[in-house]
């Protein structure tokens, strides 16, 4: 209802008007910012449905992709209110890493270094994924640059062409020339004479983190989290089938395409390869 005419200096003035008691005033005020919360709430969980693992910061910015610009900590808020928190698990250790070897152990040459393109850098590591009372171990390949999974897979056991199979793929599909640094662990299967000889028909520059320190492979650490937390856990996994159906779908279409990375401005891997692309041919064009 609109008055005209008059200009009202307190609620208490329009109420009389109006002649409302003021709980029916502030019911209505509640409600009207009880059904705003509602349908927030609801879009936060339907995002949450595809990436359980963002954080208010992801969620704000998902929510502006779809024309949704919502202030920070009324998002915050709101999840803080129907309790829409970001998944956590407890953590299980698993060794992978069998660096107790004799084969030759490169130095850490990527110390603070930060790639300017694409294949200038990529990082592999290998995890596991507990099904039942078993193990399978998955290995990725990440172009460091854009976060990009470009290389993976899959096996029942630790040896060396799990990681060779999925540095083949990458290869495949990258093709990046010679030049590109390779980082790795000191772990058996990256240090093999069949792995290495890869390496060095291809061009590459060979890197391997410091023994006992993780930090020097965090990003490929960080897609594992996800990759747990965000497909593993939720999915159920219970066999090896299940690892080989879900994870190239959860790489291909939820991780490379979909899932919005802080580092790069909130684009998807994709979407920072494809704009990085177009500005590097618009360079060249005005060159």
């Amino acid at each position: 209802m609109r008055i005209y005419g008059h200009h009202f200096k307190t609620k208490k003035r329009i109420l009389e008007v109006l002649e409302l008691p003021k709980s029916t005033y502030y019911d209505a005020i509640k409600s009207k910012y009880h059904d705003k919360y509602l349908y927030l709430k609801d879009k936060i969980e339907e995002i949450h449905q595809t990436f359980p693992g963002y954080g208010y910061r992801r969620i704000s910015a998902q929510l502006s992709r779809e024309g949704m610009n919502i202030n920070d900590k009324v998002i915050r808020k709101v999840m803080k209110t129907y309790g829409l928190h970001a998944i956590q698990y407890a953590k299980r250790k698993v060794n992978t890493t069998q660096s107790n070897h004799n084969l030759t152990r490169y130095p850490n040459i990527i110390r603070e270094l930060e790639p300017k393109g694409i294949n200038e850098l990529w990082v592999t590591d290998l995890t596991y994924v507990s099904i039942g009372t078993r193990f399978v171990y998955v290995n990725c390949v990440m172009d460091r640059f854009s976060r990009k999974i470009i290389g993976y897979s899959i096996s029942k056991s630790l040896k060396s062409n799990l990681c060779t199979e999925a540095l083949k793929m990458a290869l495949k599909i990258r093709n990046p020339g010679s030049g590109c640094i390779h980082h790795s662990d000191q772990g058996v299967q990256y240090a093999s004479q069949e792995y290495v000889n890869i390496l060095k028909e291809n061009g590459f520059k060979i890197s391997m983190s410091r023994k006992g320190n993780p930090y020097d492979n965090a990003h490929m650490e960080s897609f594992f989290k996800t990759y747990k937390y965000e497909e593993v856990h939720l999915m159920n996994y219970e066999s090896m089938r299940d690892v080989m159906e879900n994870l190239p779908k959860f790489i291909d279409d939820i991780y490379n395409n979909k899932r919005l990375h802080s580092a790069l401005g909130y684009l998807t891997p994709n979407e920072f390869e494809d704009l990085f692309t177009k500005q590097q041919t618009r360079s060249l064009k005005l060159a």
